[in-house]
């Protein structure tokens, strides 16, 4: 899936300083007078991408991402299992991406994000209304508790011999009737040999889940670099055995909130993971948004729906003097 502009490099990076012992790694691209657009990943944990950089054009956007805490290169990282997972939660990255909006002295910005970051835009945006100007999300997920049953079990019905292989990973005696919170246990522990085969069972699920969509790697989460799976799903289980520490359903429930901000959720027909459902409900409650389906696009995407979010994306664009949207920033 071809990005529709050429690669880009920072202008400019640093560490925020959380003042909890947490430094959250962030960069800036394209213009620095440009729209402000503020990417939000996925995952949780899966830290932030080179390519999406070219999503935006960078004569007319000023691109902002980050590492959310304990991944990428944020530090300290959630490999480590020392690290306090205590201080890893939903309230915790809103409160960076307002601390890092302050220190890049912006007033309002475009989110972008998809999969685990649409929950954590959603969040932020219902949280910080006057803050946002524009959302555009892809693959669209509150983390509801019933959306991560239907994620971490319901979808056996389709990868039966998968799934029970997943089940398996933990011993009957652990689960106490919550598989996901008995690998969020597996994950912190201090044998690493347990920690490398939770690690090893739940990547393997979750590609067996997006195993059925015609585009796409076929090991998105196995095929990446032993030290970020580790962190990944040590982040993801910690998230979901606490429901995102969200009230369940109150991110549609709240969507009137968001009034006033123009909003396209694009969503793949075929996505198993994360069923077309969540964003028909969300766009039912939020007037201002726009439901794009994309037919041959399932949770890993498709050329189809790549174009629907750079069509977006493009459209939110401002020129230098249309977008007044932006403080001025304090000289170095």
């Amino acid at each position: 899936m071809a990005a529709p502009h050429p690669p880009i490099d920072p202008y400019d990076h640093g560490m925020l300083d959380t003042g909890d012992g947490n430094l959250v790694y962030w960069e800036t691209c394209g213009n620095p007078d440009g729209k402000p657009a503020l990417v939000v990943h996925g995952g949780p944990g899966s830290g932030c991408s080179a390519g999406v950089r070219s999503s935006f054009d960078p004569e007319r956007y000023r691109i902002v991402l980050f590492d959310q805490r304990g991944c990428g290169r944020s530090t300290p990282h959630a490999a480590d299992p020392d690290t306090d997972m205590s201080l890893n939660t939903t309230e915790h990255l809103i409160a960076d991406m307002e601390r890092l909006r302050r220190h890049l002295g912006i007033d309002k910005w475009l989110l972008y994000g998809g999969s685990w970051g649409s929950t954590l835009i959603l969040a932020y945006a219902e949280r910080h209304p006057a803050r946002v100007s524009e959302i555009v999300i892809a693959s669209v997920t509150t983390t509801r508790r019933h959306e991560i049953d239907w994620l971490y079990r319901g979808a056996g019905r389709f990868f039966p011999e998968e799934w029970q292989r997943f089940r398996d990973g933990v011993p009957e005696a652990e689960t106490d009737g919550d598989l996901v919170a008995a690998y969020a246990h597996r994950m912190a522990s201090p044998d690493p040999d347990v920690r490398a085969g939770a690690t090893a069972d739940w990547c393997a699920w979750e590609d067996a889940v997006l195993s059925a969509e015609p585009n796409g790697a076929p090991d998105p989460y196995t095929g990446r670099p032993p030290r970020a799976r580790l962190g990944l799903v040590r982040i993801c289980s910690h998230y979901f055995a606490h429901g995102a520490w969200l009230e369940e359903g109150l991110l549609i429930r709240e969507a009137g909130r968001l009034a006033g901000i123009p909003g396209v959720l694009v969503h793949g027909r075929l996505d198993i993971s994360g069923p077309l459902d969540t964003a028909w409900e969300l766009t039912r409650a939020w007037p201002d948004a726009e439901l794009v389906v994309i037919d041959d696009a399932g949770h890993k995407g498709s050329a189809a729906m790549s174009a629907a979010v750079h069509t977006a994306l493009d459209r939110f664009a401002r020129t230098r003097e249309e977008q007044g949207n932006q403080v001025p920033r304090p000289r170095s």
